[in-house]
């Protein structure tokens, strides 16, 4: 029987074959324009190249993403934590 391992890291956002939903839009547009030029221009190098040029892309792709995914965790959390309300009012300086 096969396991099932619930998504623990909502946080991240949503992702589909690895990707981002924006990197994973940009990568079904070069796949989309990559078939539209299979069908006007139709020879078997033309066909090779888009094929490792699309496979190239998802690579590349899918290494940015995780370069991504470690620079924004980088930022998340603020230097001080504090309970102080923030306030332009200076009752000490009367």
């Amino acid at each position: 029987m096969k396991k099932y391992e619930p998504y623990r890291n909502i946080r991240k956002g949503a992702v589909i074959f690895g990707l981002s939903l924006s990197l994973f839009a940009l990568m079904m547009i070069s796949i989309i324009a990559s078939l539209l030029v299979i069908i006007f221009s139709f020879s078997l190098g033309i066909i090779i190249g888009a094929l490792l040029f699309n496979a190239g892309l998802y690579i590349a792709l899918n290494r940015i993403s995780r370069l991504l995914e470690f620079s924004q965790i980088i930022g998340v959390f603020p230097k001080i934590i504090s309970n102080k309300r923030i306030s332009n009012l200076r009752y000490e300086e009367d």
